[in-house]
């Protein structure tokens, strides 16, 4: 899963960057950074991997990963082809979802482009600066298709369809996402890497004077979640200074100061939850001695396409799956010999769809 971080200059994406990857990328305090994006691979939070490796001891234990991609700060003029914000776009069209990171804060000590702060209309600059490029994007695509008078494919047609309706929606300012397209359709124009066609996770930066507050909903961040109702986009409250600074410290000292802070979950594990959710992903496990492992899959996958996710002759040789449920596993003391006495571990075949947690064995030939 490969996750883009996009914002307006100085909004705390870097530093949110760092409290999630621990990269230490540079940041500044002051607007117009030029520098390339950072990048930084993490492993997803998972607490029943954790579990199952205290009871194989295995010599390997790989979870699912995560990479984050911090794209240096958008501003207006981002979205036009010769602007270098538009170089800074390209770098984010393959990744699976975006992180719009949304200042909430004050802070004199950090430039600001505007004079006040207003998430709302900060969001809506970053949305037009990507319907701007997506909009060029579309309408060189529909010039090329446009071309073609004669032995014009199906499939191109059909594309043509889609772009119509695009154009028209993105002309009005409406995201590609906000168009009920259906599967078919978004399969059909995936290569384009249209912006707007993403999914988005609104991250309200907040100061840690709110952070403290009983409740984080205060007027800025309740304006960003009335936004996102419109587009069933999720939003997440987080402090990225206190993060960072939390990432750099020690587990002892670590729990210590969140209990401290009254934080009870870190950002990333909030950010992953929410991203696997927009995405539609589940993961399921394999254990034994000598790896405990988590895999990534798409929700209503079925065993063989899991089983593929291994190797491809698993899937092409699948004869059935040995299947239990984490829970269950664990309700069994951990143990497959116990689990299968008390009629938790079940085999199932090509037709069964994957759960979230199942822990897998399979049988092939091939």
């Amino acid at each position: 899963m490969k996750l883009g971080i996009i914002g307006l200059t100085n909004t705390g994406k870097t530093t949110l960057f760092n409290a999630l990857t621990k990269v230490g990328a540079s940041t500044s305090t002051y607007l117009f950074s030029t520098a390339k994006p950072n990048i930084g691979v993490v492993a997803v939070p998972d607490e029943r991997l954790d579990k199952l490796s205290e009871i194989f001891k295995p010599k390997k234990t790989t979870p699912a990963y995560v990479e984050f991609v911090d794209i240096a700060g958008l501003t207006k003029g981002s979205g036009k082809s010769e602007g270098i914000g538009n170089k800074f776009l390209t770098y984010i069209r393959e990744v699976d979802a975006l992180i719009h990171v949304v200042r909430c804060f004050t802070d004199e000590n950090i430039a600001y482009e505007e004079k006040d702060i207003n998430p709302i209309r900060d969001i809506q600059t970053i949305n037009f600066e990507l319907i701007i490029s997506d909009l060029e994007l579309v309408e060189k695509r529909m010039e090329s298709i446009g071309k073609k008078t004669r032995n014009i494919e199906p499939g191109e047609k059909f594309e043509a369809e889609i772009l119509k309706r695009i154009k028209t929606g993105l002309e009005e300012e409406i995201p590609a996402r906000n168009l009920s397209l259906d599967e078919s359709e978004i399969k059909q124009i995936k290569s384009l890497g249209l912006l707007t066609l993403k999914p988005v996770i609104y991250c309200a930066n907040i100061s840690e004077k709110d952070l403290a507050a009983k409740s984080q909903d205060f007027e800025l961040v309740i304006k960003i979640k009335d936004y996102a109702k419109k587009e069933n986009s999720e939003v997440i409250s987080v402090c990225a200074k206190i993060e960072e600074e939390i990432s750099q410290l020690n587990p002892e000292d670590k729990e210590v100061f969140m209990n401290e802070m009254k934080i009870s979950e870190l950002s990333i594990n909030k950010l992953v939850r929410a991203s696997y959710s927009l995405l539609g992903y589940i993961s399921f496990l394999t254990a034994g001695p000598d790896e405990v492992r988590a895999w990534t899959i798409k929700k209503g996958d079925k065993a063989p396409a899991a089983a593929g996710k291994i190797h491809s002759d698993i899937e092409r040789g699948f004869i059935r799956a040995e299947i239990v449920a984490f829970s269950d596993f664990m309700d069994a003391g951990g143990s497959f010999a116990k689990a299968k006495q008390k009629g938790l571990l079940r085999s199932e075949g090509k037709e069964y769809v994957v759960e979230d947690g199942n822990i897998i064995e399979f049988r092939f030939n091939v």
